[in-house]
């Protein structure tokens, strides 16, 4: 009878502590409750069937402060919101934010301190947060470990790459849970940082696929002053525990009440095209810091950038750092440095021929001939050209020809260095009218010990866009932090690398076809990727005839990307003498807008296929692009998304009938025909090909 009587009591405590939160459209459902031992946790629904098991929620402090049990609930509250906002620039122009949350303030009795967790639930997922209340027993505190878990229902098919805690670049692993070893791999990818940090440890966003076709997602929003979230697996349970990016004396975050984590994310479907729709991560960011939002423009570019990769000329200027006079310690010029004058204005002339807003410089700047794997401090002033580059005469020739300058800042690494140096960098950006910069941090991180997803590099790509602000320059990041939507917070921060992007095909083993099919599912949802795109020379034997490396695509599926793979920073990566020899195909590069009014995934499978048609923001014409992973496709669309009782010309780049990405990558063909939204449209995509259409109204 006492052990029956005992049973009840933990129900009733259980009852007591159990709250739940619907989401909009009532489809979603998070539950939240108490253990008998006071410990956090929840579970999800969808439609009354588990996607995510029992989850326990917490963090472990520094000064032994656990906020993982003890707890009991002190008040909780619910709440809906419901907006429309417009972000500067995005996919599409108006943005709907409808959730429902709830609020759950806990107290631990023993020593009278509170945490809150904060869950919002939207009608394509979950998020949650914990916020740190001001209160008088903690104030200054130290986040030792996050024990956030996300248990799943089952095996599920994955597309992960290891949790690497200073590189995103890898190629995707498609495995089920069971199957993620990162000791697996063929690391010899032609990254050249790697900090992996465990056998079964992945990144966010992990993409998966439940046997019964459930799709989920589990990412983060809105990190600031915190670490990267990194997942490590178990693979008996298939549960998830949340894994942040360590400092240098093995610290997660430093914080002061009153304060709030990232929010942790679960983007829920039973629709692979709501995964692409989703706009919860930029949701759960704050709006825009910035008052007067004019000049930030999107941009499409050329630059000096993709012949280095293939090997036609350098970043430095000497070539080695014994390429200098012994005696004057002068540079002596090795004859193949790519930022020169001469060549920056042939690219000035190609972009303002074609209509290109901007070109890229990389090399310019003194300082490339000794600092890669050396960990050098003091590497780039960013403001020392090198003797061929004349600065005022390229920006001249460039204002003369109505061509924006992008500016280029390789930091090496060197964080410490650059904070030092960026203010003067940003004032000869401002007097010579560059309006962006690509930053790029390649290398081990300085202060040394320092990882690219620890709380203080967060904190400085953060401080970055910050300053560019203040200043009104706009910041393209690479080798950072993979962004989690801060772009609607600063929306300067027009895009970001953080990925395995186009370059790696020029001297690695590539993207496999399948690469850029998951990108789209994982790192785009947290903002627009500078892939550089558009390469039409695939092999790269055409530049040494005893290279082996190409490009995985064909060369209609390099003009479907610039569809796919959403930036409003889009580059044409390729030679301008690779274009001139295929202006038709290059004429779909020149017509594609960087910015849209509206979206609409029309197919989409993670790893197998991706159909998007997307409408420019200032006009009535649309553009679609169609991509697969190395298996051909066929499938036929309706054109249901263009105005009805309108006709278009339709402009058709596909693959052509003998198109194959490693067989014959640059066969296409262009047709032109006359569409109504009524009409259906076939598509024939070849291994690792795809198609890419401009749809324009007919008076």
């Amino acid at each position: 009878m006492k052990k029956i009587q005992i049973l009840v009591l933990l129900f009733l405590v259980s009852v007591v502590n159990a709250q739940k939160v619907q989401s909009p459209s009532k489809s979603l459902t998070v539950n939240f409750g108490l253990d008998n031992e006071g410990k956090p946790n929840y579970y999800v629904t969808l439609k009354d069937k588990k996607v995510v098991n029992q989850s326990f929620l917490g963090l472990k402090l520094k000064d032994g402060t656990d906020f993982t049990k003890g707890f009991t609930v002190e008040n909780s509250n619910t709440s809906t919101f419901d907006e429309v906002w417009k972000p500067v620039l995005g996919e599409q122009s108006a943005i709907r934010n409808n959730y429902n949350e709830l609020v759950i303030t806990l107290v631990q009795k023993a020593n009278d301190k509170k945490l809150s967790i904060i869950f919002r639930v939207f009608d394509e997922g979950v998020a949650f947060r914990y916020s740190f209340p001001k209160q008088p027993n903690l104030n200054y505190f130290v986040i030792s470990d996050e024990v956030s878990e996300f248990n799943l229902t089952g095996n599920h098919n994955s597309f992960w790459i290891p949790g690497d805690f200073d590189s995103q670049e890898y190629e995707y692993n498609e495995t089920l849970l069971s199957d993620i070893d990162t000791q697996k791999l063929n690391l010899n990818n032609g990254i050249g940082v790697k900090s992996i940090s465990g056998k079964h440890v992945v990144q966010s966003p992990l993409m998966m696929k439940s046997k019964d076709g459930v799709y989920l997602n589990i990412f983060e929003a809105a990190v600031v002053d915190y670490p990267v979230m990194h997942l490590n697996l178990d693979t008996k349970t298939f549960g998830f525990t949340s894994l942040l990016v360590p400092n240098a004396i093995g610290d997660k975050a430093y914080l002061r009440t009153p304060s709030v984590s990232p929010w942790r994310t679960i983007i829920i479907s039973t629709d692979a095209r709501d995964i692409l729709n989703s706009k919860m991560i930029l949701n759960l960011n704050e709006p825009s810091k910035i008052e007067d939002t004019s000049w930030i423009k999107p941009m499409k570019y050329v630059g000096i950038w993709w012949e280095m990769h293939v090997g036609k000329s350098t970043w430095d200027y000497a070539g080695s750092q014994n390429a200098q006079n012994t005696e004057s310690r002068e540079l002596i010029a090795s004859g193949k440095h790519g930022a020169t004058t001469e060549n920056t204005m042939r690219y000035i002339d190609f972009a303002a021929k074609h209509g290109f807003d901007g070109v890229l410089v990389e090399g310019w700047n003194v300082g490339w001939e000794d600092w890669f794997g050396n960990w050098k401090e003091d590497v780039f002033d960013f403001i020392t050209p090198y003797p061929d580059f004349d600065l005022k005469a390229v920006n001249d020739y460039a204002k003369s020809k109505g061509v924006k300058m992008i500016m280029h800042h390789e930091t090496s690494g060197s964080v410490a260095n650059y904070e030092r140096h960026l203010d003067r960098a940003m004032d000869l950006m401002k007097q010579y009218g560059y309006p962006a910069v690509k930053s790029g941090y390649v290398g081990k991180i300085i202060p040394r010990g320092e990882f690219h997803d620890g709380q203080t590099m967060v904190n400085h790509f953060n401080f970055v866009a910050k300053r560019m602000a203040d200043n009104k320059l706009m910041v393209n990041s690479h080798e950072s932090s993979r962004p989690t939507g801060y772009h609607r917070t600063y929306p300067n921060y027009i895009a970001a690398e953080a990925a395995r992007g186009n370059e790696f095909n020029a001297w690695s083993n590539g993207n496999p076809p399948m690469h850029e099919t998951i990108l789209p599912f994982t790192r785009l949802l947290g903002g627009p990727m500078d892939y550089t795109p558009g390469i039409f020379e695939i092999k790269m034997s055409f530049y040494d005839k005893t290279k082996k490396e190409q490009v995985h695509t064909t060369l209609a599926k390099q003009l479907a990307l610039y569809v796919t793979m959403y930036s409003p920073l889009q580059m044409a990566a390729d030679l301008p003498e690779n274009y001139e020899k295929h202006l038709d195909a290059f004429q779909f590069i020149k017509d594609v807008p960087a910015d849209w009014q509206e979206t609409k995934y029309i197919e989409a499978e993670p790893g197998d296929y991706i159909t998007v048609a997307r409408k420019d923001k200032k006009s009535e014409k649309w553009f679609l692009g169609a991509i697969t992973d190395e298996n051909a496709r066929q499938t036929e669309i309706i054109l249901d998304f263009l105005s009805p009782n309108k006709k278009y010309e339709a402009v058709i780049y596909q693959d052509g009938k003998d198109a194959d990405w490693e067989k014959n990558p640059k066969s296409y063909a262009i047709k032109t025909i006359q569409v109504t939204s009524k009409s259906k449209i076939k598509l024939l995509l070849a291994k690792g090909g795809g198609t890419a259409i401009s749809f324009k109204p007919i008076n």
